[in-house]
């Protein structure tokens, strides 16, 4: 909103209006906004749900320190719903296809982890919104994100062709004789990047290589089933993480600052050709909307760090992993998420190997054995009597480094 305010002001020569042009400007206001919001309402929030008794039910699971949490207000996710959503709304340019995108999943999800919080508050219980509800919700979601990139006109990407004025267009020119120019062509595409190959571009169509000719006219089908994929995954992988004061929250931070340098990159022109990666105009200026996600994590982990005053509960984890999933799909980066967000990954496959191997061995021998002491992941070493702040700490460098890893892929190819 304050986008076009300073737009007309800069048009009418109010000096210094113009600044609200760089996305850089705006993105530092977002982020500072996020925090204040985060933690000036933070505070509010906390106090609210303290007064309606909105605390989280503890099973005792024999933990150490578990038993502490008893009562800790939850649902804080609200917190960082309204600290993206205000600075976005007040920064962003609202008529951009991509900023739309992560608004709707913003509140889509919000929505959604918001009656699975209320459901277990109300009820008592762990049960909350049946899984099936949830799962149904997110494919939706990833069905919409995955039609609307693929069938809107807004979206497309922007491939460089190189030319003579006297002859066909071609790839290369060196031929002194004629007048080189440029052509940007706008094309519709299920193509994506693979990290570490030189020629990093992935077609979603190859994958139904043996339809032939039909392959490439049901691309978009198959781009639509791994963008509900990979939202329902990532979506889900954030919600099995936070089981630890600021685990996710710390996580999904850094999460947020690598995909918003990638967001940049991917939409500015000049640095997109020097690296050699797919140009996507416009999507710049989701950099504001991860500023603001980025401070609002910030903010909350204000609270969240141990002893956290407030959890997120699935109103912020199934928000945070939807965002993470559509931003990166947005911006052609899904493929990096096994190594940007891998400490969802490796919570996530903790509790699948740990409940395929219970069922396999109750099966064989009758008594179900265990891999792990505990899943997910970071109860095992909880278990082990590792401190919780320890095992946050070490999982926020982990994150850090596979961070570094997945900017550096950049290059590396």
């Amino acid at each position: 909103m304050l986008y076009y305010l300073f737009k007309y002001l800069n048009e009418l020569g109010l000096a210094g209006a113009g600044v609200f042009e760089y996305i850089t400007f705006r993105a530092a206001m977002a982020v500072i906004t996020s925090l204040i919001v985060s933690i000036f309402f933070g505070k509010k929030i906390i106090r609210a749900l303290q007064r309606r008794q909105i605390g989280e039910e503890i099973r005792d699971l024999n933990l150490e320190g578990q038993m502490q949490k008893k009562g800790t207000p939850t649902m804080g996710g609200i917190i960082i719903i309204l600290a993206i959503l205000i600075p976005t709304l007040l920064f962003a340019k609202l008529d951009n296809i991509y900023v739309i995108l992560m608004l709707i999943t913003t509140v889509w999800l919000g929505f959604i982890g918001f009656m699975d919080d209320y459901l277990k508050i109300k009820h008592k219980n762990k049960e909350g919104l049946r899984g099936i509800y949830k799962i149904l919700a997110q494919i939706a979601l990833g069905f919409m994100v995955g039609g609307i990139l693929y069938f809107s006109d807004d979206v497309v990407i922007r491939t460089v062709s190189y030319g003579c004025t006297d002859q066909q267009i071609v790839e290369v020119v060196d031929n002194p004789n004629c007048t080189e120019f440029v052509e940007y062509i706008d094309i519709k595409s299920t193509k994506t990047t693979i990290p570490f190959l030189k020629n990093n571009e992935f077609d979603y169509a190859k994958i139904v290589w043996f339809l032939g000719d039909n392959a490439a006219k049901i691309g978009w089908f198959v781009f639509i089933i791994a963008t509900i994929l990979i939202v329902t995954a990532v979506s889900n992988g954030a919600n099995l993480t936070d089981g630890l004061d600021g685990l996710a929250t710390g996580t999904s931070a850094i999460i947020g600052a690598t995909l918003g340098i990638l967001a940049y990159v991917s939409g500015n022109r000049i640095a997109a050709e020097y690296l050699h990666i797919l140009y996507i105009p416009n999507t710049g200026e989701l950099v504001i909307y991860m500023a603001s996600f980025i401070g609002a994590a910030i903010g909350f982990l204000w609270y969240n760090s141990y002893p956290a005053q407030v959890f997120m509960g699935d109103t912020g984890s199934l928000t945070i992993g939807g965002i993470i999933a559509v931003f990166a799909i947005i911006i052609k980066k899904e493929l990096l998420i096994p190594i940007l967000c891998g400490v969802f990954l490796i919570e996530s496959v903790s509790v699948m190997m740990q409940v395929s191997y219970f069922k396999y061995t109750k099966r064989r021998y009758g008594e179900g054995r265990r891999i792990f002491k505990m899943a997910p992941l970071h109860h095992h070493f909880q278990k082990q009597g590792y401190p919780e702040p320890k095992i946050v700490t070490r999982f926020w460098i982990i994150s850090l480094m596979l961070a570094v890893i997945s900017i550096i892929t950049l290059k590396l190819r």
